[in-house]
């Protein structure tokens, strides 16, 4: 699971053997604009729960 997230936010090389598929490639960007999403969000909670 770690190894997907960090190849979404391209700290890791992909496997070039991996199939390249339009779809995959798809799911991929959706799946890391929804990563991108969340992390803002706990990071905008934190920071109001802070400022109370």
């Amino acid at each position: 699971m770690w190894q997907q997230i960090l190849t979404y936010f391209y700290i890791r090389k992909r496997n070039p053997n991996d199939p390249k598929n339009i779809d995959l490639k798809l799911m991929h960007g959706m799946n890391r604009i929804s990563l991108f999403v969340f992390i803002i969000a706990i990071i905008t909670m934190i920071v109001r729960l802070l400022r109370g």
